[in-house]
């Protein structure tokens, strides 16, 4: 979406935290309309691009067919068109701020004139929005999924730190280079902290097909029309086991080498 609508979903996390929705509900009316099938869509909220700006987006994960559920048949491939889709995620987002303005839930500094003015000169422009075709879903996976239990900045990226100042760098993609910014601490933190999820607060949602209750309605009956074998849910990788992959440690081993084996827990000492 346009920078210009960054603060107002800064300034309102509610409805920051329904856009994963309206991408997935627009993408799925526009199947359902085109080829009368229903879709299965992951959506992962996203608020923070390189400089740490508040800036929400929403990746989505689609099916790239669907399920004709009054006939039961799979069909294999549905084609999604982008300038329509733009249209219809703009339409959706405009009217998702409009009808927190007219309720008076749209907290902002600007008055109900200016943002009138403002929704509708950005409904005659073009907002940005990309399509692309995955072989493999695990390659959507580890691009989106890598933002939703990490820091909004890799370490590598921190060129230094001060006493009174930080400085990284980003990639600028229309310069296609890297520029290095300077900010004091206190802007850091704050950049950093506007990122932080609310407790319990899901990053990745499922709609469709991929809905909790339409999974387990439906996917024994979509595995037989596939005629795909259902693999069984993976176990949950040991905490260490995650540790040893992604940072090439092992976090079992002592300063010497030998490893470290649970005796117990020390029971708490009363405070006075």
């Amino acid at each position: 979406m346009p920078d210009l609508l960054w603060p107002f979903f800064y300034n309102n996390p509610p409805l920051a935290k329904a856009l994963s929705a309206i991408a997935a509900e627009v993408i799925k009316a526009r199947v359902s309309a085109k080829y009368g099938v229903k879709v299965g869509a992951i959506a992962i909220l996203h608020t923070f691009n390189g400089k740490l700006e508040f800036n929400s987006h929403v990746h989505t994960m689609v099916t790239e067919g669907g399920l004709d559920g009054s006939s039961n048949i799979w069909v294999s491939r549905a084609y999604y068109e982008r300038d329509a889709l733009m249209k219809a995620w703009r339409k959706a987002v405009i009217a998702l701020l409009r009808a927190a303005l007219r309720a008076g839930q749209l907290r902002t500094e600007v008055t109900a004139n200016q943002m009138g003015d403002l929704l509708t000169h950005l409904e005659e422009r073009w907002w940005s929005i990309k399509i692309q075709s995955f072989e493999d879903k695990g390659h959507f996976l580890q691009y989106a999924g890598r933002y939703v239990r990490r820091p909004p900045i890799a370490q590598r990226r921190i060129t230094s730190i001060g006493q009174r100042t930080v400085r990284f760098w980003y990639k600028d993609k229309r310069l296609c280079r890297r520029v290095y910014v300077k900010r004091s601490l206190e802007d850091f933190i704050d950049l950093w902290a506007q990122h932080i999820p609310d407790p319990r607060q899901h990053a990745v949602r499922n709609f469709g097909l991929f809905a909790p209750r339409a999974l387990r309605q439906s996917s024994a009956a979509i595995f037989a029309i596939l005629r795909q074998e259902q693999r069984p849910r993976p176990k949950p990788r040991p905490w260490a086991d995650s540790i040893r992959r992604d940072f090439g440690h092992d976090p079992l081993l002592d300063h010497a080498g030998r490893r470290m084996q649970w005796t117990g827990r020390l029971a708490s000492k009363a405070s006075h």
